[in-house]
């Protein structure tokens, strides 16, 4: 008999916007011109200081294994950075540099997650983490999420949802998909809850520094067990570096060292040395910059794409908006990649509630394609509407 695979394996739900990409990928390989607006990933690089710090590292053979909670000296600057950015005092022993912001979520799966424990997660929401719950046999319960709700859990629901099972919420702001952010306030309302329940608060803060018209906030200093999860990715443009961090309470950090030592070691070496320089005052020069250019991004595509599709809640932060097509989103994506070589994500990648008929369109692109993406998703919602 051929063994088979884990039910895990066998039950996780493929990426939709893989296939999204593989047929831009055959389109551009044709001759079309593609406007990219599936990939969650900023189109700018790394801020020069971090490159040269990077190349540094890699001549002077920084390259060996670090410790598996990162940098001492980079654990020091992010301790820093909050400090001076939130005003929040943070210990650099509660800080553990992660493989990214996914290495640090699955790690802090395996340091929560019980066989048969419950985690509530917000539907729509960023696939991962219903995915990483899974991993550790938990149950990931999702939170029905509206635009009444600005596509945020609220402590009401968080109340309702709970049962003797359930472990900690799980939750993202500024979120994927939606942009969304969850108010300070509600959020405090749902970390005295959860501290009631004894539960755990982990909060994905993957986005933070991408916040528009408001100041950027962090939920540590609320209330009870909070975990912060955090990336070099999307604010620090560093997708492909592969790293990140994870803020702890301090009684977990060396279960959660544990469990990284055999998981993933330490994170990349290189990677590390470089980020030292993104809290440069001229990488957060540049930083702030980009942050004021995808405001200005998302100023202009917002609009223009309500003329075409409805957008049922405004985008507060990260880089996405998240459109009702009126159909099914996943034809839509497709005959619009066909049509007008427009590359969006179906919805029905980041959940079940009410996903299928929802479309996220990433505006990192330069101002002219997101033009030219507005006046051809304009034209192909004429006739998708017609038909």
């Amino acid at each position: 008999m051929t063994p088979s695979t884990t039910r895990r394996a066998q039950e996780i739900e493929p990426f939709e916007v893989m296939d999204v990409l593989s047929r831009a990928h055959a389109l551009e390989a044709a001759g079309r011109h593609v406007v990219h607006m599936e990939i969650g990933e900023p189109d700018f690089t790394a801020p020069e200081p971090v490159v040269e710090a990077g190349v540094r590292a890699l001549r002077e053979g920084r390259t060996a294994y670090t410790a598996t909670l990162g940098l001492p000296a980079l654990r020091e600057a992010i301790s820093g950075f909050y400090s001076a950015k939130f005003q929040k005092a943070v210990d650099a022993k509660r800080i553990a540099i992660t493989s990214g912001a996914s290495g640090g979520l699955l790690t802090v799966a395996a340091l929560y997650v019980n066989p048969g424990d419950e985690v509530l997660v917000p539907d729509p929401g960023y696939p991962g983490y219903r995915h990483f719950v899974r991993a550790f046999e938990g149950v990931a319960r999702p939170l029905a999420v509206s635009a009444a709700d600005n596509f945020q859990p609220t402590a009401a629901m968080v109340e309702r949802a709970w049962t003797p099972r359930t472990r900690g919420v799980l939750l993202g702001s500024p979120s994927n998909p939606t942009g969304t952010l969850i108010t300070p306030a509600e959020l405090k309302k749902i970390a005295l809850f959860v501290e009631k329940r004894h539960g755990v608060l982990l909060v994905d803060e993957i986005y933070q520094g991408l916040v528009y018209g408001a100041e950027p906030s962090t939920a540590l200093g609320l209330p009870g067990e909070v975990v912060a999860i955090n990336s070099f990715s999307k604010y620090f443009c560093m997708t492909g570096w592969r790293l990140g961090w994870v803020v702890l309470p301090e009684t977990s950090v060396r279960d959660f060292e544990k469990l990284a030592q055999h998981l993933f070691i330490s994170a990349p070496s290189a990677a590390q040395h470089a980020a030292l320089a993104a809290f440069s005052p001229e990488s957060l020069k540049v930083l702030e910059e980009r942050r004021a250019e995808f405001a200005r991004r998302r100023d202009f595509f917002v609009p223009e794409l309500r003329k075409s599709l409805a957008v049922p809640a405004d985008p507060g932060g990260a880089f996405y908006v998240y459109a009702d097509c009126g159909g099914d989103a996943k034809r839509f994506c497709l005959e619009l990649l066909n049509q007008e070589a427009v590359a969006a994500t179906p919805g029905i990648d980041f959940g079940a509630n009410g996903t299928a008929r929802c479309v996220r369109f990433a505006y990192t692109r330069p101002r002219p394609e997101l033009e030219e993406a507005a006046a051809r998703i304009r034209r192909f919602a004429a006739s998708w509407r017609a038909s």
